[in-house]
């Protein structure tokens, strides 16, 4: 049975997970968090360095950098500057020298889960070029890169952590990036976050269907995950919406939504009175 007042927090952003420590004023040994400026815009780093702030906030020990932006998909917005800043971030993370591997994670066929395919089509490959050739295309002063688009395991039948360990074995990168879609706890987020972290990822886990982790304890080399939040629960948004904590009204909330497009001779009814049955009401 879930407890009373219980938040659900289903999240893959360090800065949501770390926000309500950080205005309660309870940030636990090995915790972090601290506000840059680049230029205009603001950067916030979440830091975890010990086992206990990895456990309270649940996610791997390393660097969270948390960059808002106008929203993404806004073509009138002009976002030189946040690009910028995230592209700074990116290569104070990366070694020097060697070839980076850009993996991009999730389903094309699903729309909030397809900007890992997306991004990595568009990633100008390199490591196929000789080095004469690179010179004579203008593109001598790029360092070598390659692209991965693994799918997903309903697709191929093969985990994508195990497709992109067996190219790092086989091509020798001296860094990995995976590019994915995130969840956020937050609606206003969505589309306007950009994370990247040192600690890899493990895909899926903002929506409880967590698969093979990729990190630097997996992969044997450094990994980098760049996401933007995509998806929020449905139990979270209708939390947030309304200004109920409360898991039973969210779980109500959640039932309605995932049932807006029920045939008509649907039994609803006996489908909501059976969920109150299991979750109390928070006055009770």
């Amino acid at each position: 049975m879930m407890k009373e007042n219980q938040k659900i927090a289903r999240t893959d952003l360090a800065i949501e997970l770390a926000q309500p420590l950080l205005e309660a004023e309870k940030l636990p040994e090995g915790l972090k968090v601290h506000t840059q400026t680049h230029g205009a815009v603001e950067i916030t780093c979440v830091q975890i360095a010990s086992p206990k702030a990895s456990q309270q906030l649940q996610k791997p020990c390393g660097r969270y950098i948390t960059i808002q932006t106008p929203p993404l998909w806004n073509s009138l917005l002009d976002p030189q500057k946040e690009i910028d800043a995230a592209a700074d971030c990116i290569r104070s993370l990366l070694p020097q020298e060697g070839t980076v591997l850009v993996v991009g994670l999730g389903n094309s066929s699903i729309t909030p889960d397809a900007l890992g395919p997306q991004v990595a089509q568009h990633i100008l490959v390199t490591r196929h070029l000789t080095e004469e050739l690179a010179h004579s295309l203008g593109m001598g002063s790029l360092r070598k890169t390659a692209a991965l688009i693994p799918g997903v395991l309903g697709q191929t039948g093969v985990e994508s952590g195990e497709l992109t360990a067996a190219l790092v074995n086989f091509i020798q990168p001296s860094a990995v990036i995976v590019i994915d879609a995130l969840a956020a706890q937050d609606y206003g987020r969505l589309g306007r976050t950009i994370q990247i972290s040192d600690s890899g990822i493990a895909p899926g886990s903002g929506v409880q269907n967590s698969r093979k982790e990729l990190s630097r304890r997996t992969l044997g080399i450094p990994v980098l995950s760049i996401g933007v939040p995509t998806v929020i629960d449905a139990a979270t948004l209708a939390a947030q919406l309304t200004g109920s904590s409360c898991v039973h009204f969210s779980i109500m909330m959640f039932a309605l939504f995932s049932r807006l497009s029920v045939p008509s001779n649907s039994n609803f009814r006996q489908d909501i009175s059976s969920i109150c049955k299991v979750y109390r009401p928070c006055n009770q």
